[in-house]
C-alpha cells in the first residue's frame, strides 16, 4: 500500500524551517480542538432538545442533518474561496461564521423556536466547513510527505481531546438546570450560556489568526470546475470521498444516538445527564487511539490499520448489540478507540498525489461529511420503527465499506479514459 505524499502544489516557501512548522502545527492544533468540542456538543443537544419540544427521534436528528448538511452545501464553494484567499484567511474567515452561528443560539432559546435553533447549527457548521477545508490540507503540507498521515492524525487527535472534553461541559451547563437526577423539565433556553461562550472563545481565535505569521503555501488551483474535472478523475479520491460519507455518518450516529442507547434499562439504565457524561469515554477513546495510530503509521501502512480497525469496530457493535449490561456499555463505548485514525487516514490516503486539484480534492472530502447529515437521520428513523438497538446495524455496515477501502480503494489511481 503507497504512504500519503505531500501534493506537489501545497509545498512550503523555501527558508522555512522545522521550527516554523512546529508553530503553524501547534496553533491548527487549537482549531482542531475547537471544531472537535463544538460538534460533540450536538451528540447532547440531540436528547436534551427532544425532550425540551418533545420530539420524535427522526424529528431530533434534524439537529445533525442540518449541522452536518452544511459541509455538502459550502464545502466546494469554501474549496474554491479558500484557493482564492489563502488557507490562513480561510481560517479567520471560518472562525468568524462559526461565531455568528453561536450567537445565533440566543435567539432561538428565547423565541422557543426549534427552525431557529437549526438554522443557527447550519450556520455554525458552515463556519467549520471553512475551517476543515482550509486546516485539513495545510497541516498535511507542513512537513515530510512520507509522514502526512501521521502528522494529520497527531492534530485529529486534538480534535478528539475537544469532543472528549465537551461532554462534560455540556453536562454541567445544559443538564445543570435540570438537575442531575434528571428530576427537572428541559428548557431551550438552558443552551444559551454554553454557545454564548462558544461564540467570544471562536471570536478571539479569530483574531490571533489574523495576526499569526504562519508558513505561506502556494494554493493556487488551475481547476475552476465543481462537479467535473479535476480531482473528480482520481479514483482513490472518489472511492475515498464514500469513505469519508460512511465514516462520518458511522461515527456521528453511533455518538447521537449513545445517550438514549446507555439511557435503555437493559444496557446502563442511567440518566441522561449520567449517559452525556459517558460520551466522555466514546470520543476519548478516539483521541488515545489517535495519539497510538500516529505512531503505529510511522511504521505500518495507513490502509491496512484502517482495514484492522474498521473490522473490530464491526464487532465491537455486534457484541454490543447481542450483550446487556456493563458488557453491552462498554462494548459500544469501545467503538470509539477505533474510530480513531479513520477520518484523518482515508482523507490523507485521498489526497495522495492531487498536485495541482488539492484544493478540490479537500473540497469534494469534505463535501462527503454530509454522510454526518443522511445517516443519523436513517437511524433515527429506524430507532422510530425497529428500535435504538437495532438501529445500530446501520453504522455497523458503513464500516464494512471502510475496510474495503483501506484494503483496496485507497490504491492510487485515476478513472480509466473513454476517449480513443
Amino acid at each position: 500500500m503507497d504512504t500519503p505524499v505531500q501534493p506537489n502544489n501545497l509545498n512550503a516557501q523555501e527558508g522555512n524551517v522545522n521550527g516554523s512548522y512546529r508553530f503553524a502545527l501547534i496553533s491548527l492544533t487549537t482549531l482542531f480542538f475547537m471544531w472537535g468540542f463544538i460538534t460533540c456538543l450536538n451528540d447532547i443537544l440531540i436528547p436534551y432538545l427532544k425532550g425540551a419540544f418533545n420530539l420524535s427521534f427522526t424529528q431530533a436528528m434534524l439537529i445533525q442533518f442540518c449541522f452536518f448538511s452544511a459541509y455538502f452545501v459550502v464545502s466546494l464553494p469554501a474549496g474554491m474561496v479558500v484557493s482564492r484567499i489563502g488557507y490562513q484567511k480561510g481560517i479567520v474567515l471560518g472562525l468568524g461564521i462559526a461565531c455568528v452561528g453561536c450567537l445565533l443560539f440566543f435567539p432561538a432559546a428565547s423565541t422557543q423556536i426549534y427552525g431557529i435553533f437549526l438554522l443557527a447549527l447550519f450556520i455554525l457548521a458552515s463556519g467549520i466547513t471553512v475551517l476543515q477545508v482550509s486546516a485539513n490540507p495545510y497541516v498535511t503540507a507542513l512537513g515530510d510527505p512520507n509522514t502526512a498521515s501521521s502528522r494529520l492524525t497527531m492534530t485529529q487527535a486534538f480534535n478528539a481531546f475537544g469532543t472528549t472534553v465537551a461532554p462534560f461541559f455540556g453536562s454541567y451547563l445544559i443538564y445543570g438546570a435540570t438537575g442531575e437526577h434528571g428530576g427537572g423539565t428541559p428548557s431551550a433556553s438552558d443552551v444559551q450560556v454554553p454557545y454564548l461562550i462558544l461564540a467570544a472563545s471562536l471570536l478571539l481565535l479569530a483574531l490571533v489568526f489574523m495576526y499569526l505569521k504562519l508558513p505561506k503555501l502556494n494554493h493556487t488551483s488551475a481547476s475552476t470546475g465543481v462537479f467535473k474535472g479535476g480531482a473528480w478523475h482520481h479514483k482513490h479520491l472518489v472511492l475515498g470521498a464514500v469513505g469519508i460519507f460512511m465514516y462520518v455518518g458511522a461515527e456521528v450516529a453511533i455518538g447521537s444516538m449513545l445517550v438514549n442507547y446507555l439511557a435503555s434499562p437493559a444496557v446502563g439504565g442511567l440518566t441522561e445527564a449520567g449517559a452525556a457524561k459517558l460520551l466522555a469515554y466514546y470520543w476519548g477513546g478516539a483521541m488515545v487511539g489517535r495519539f497510538i495510530g500516529a505512531v503505529v503509521m510511522q511504521k505500518i501502512s495507513g490502509g491496512y490499520v484502517l482495514a484492522f480497525n474498521a473490522c473490530v469496530a464491526i464487532v465491537l457493535i455486534l457484541l454490543s448489540l447481542s450483550s446487556t449490561g456493563s458488557v453491552a456499555l462498554w462494548t459500544i463505548l469501545g467503538v470509539g478507540l477505533f474510530n480513531s485514525i479513520m477520518f484523518p487516514t482515508i482523507f490523507s490516503l485521498a489526497l495522495q498525489q492531487l498536485g495541482k486539484d488539492t484544493p478540490q480534492g479537500s473540497g469534494i472530502l469534505c463535501l462527503a461529511i454530509v454522510g454526518g447529515a443522511i445517516v443519523p437521520l436513517l437511524q433515527g428513523m429506524l430507532a422510530d420503527s425497529i428500535g435504538v438497538t437495532l438501529s445500530f446495524l446501520l453504522p455497523a455496515s458503513c464500516y464494512l465499506y471502510i475496510a474495503y477501502y483501506g484494503l483496496v480503494g485507497s490504491r492510487v489511481a485515476k478513472f480509466q479514459s473513454t476517449e480513443k
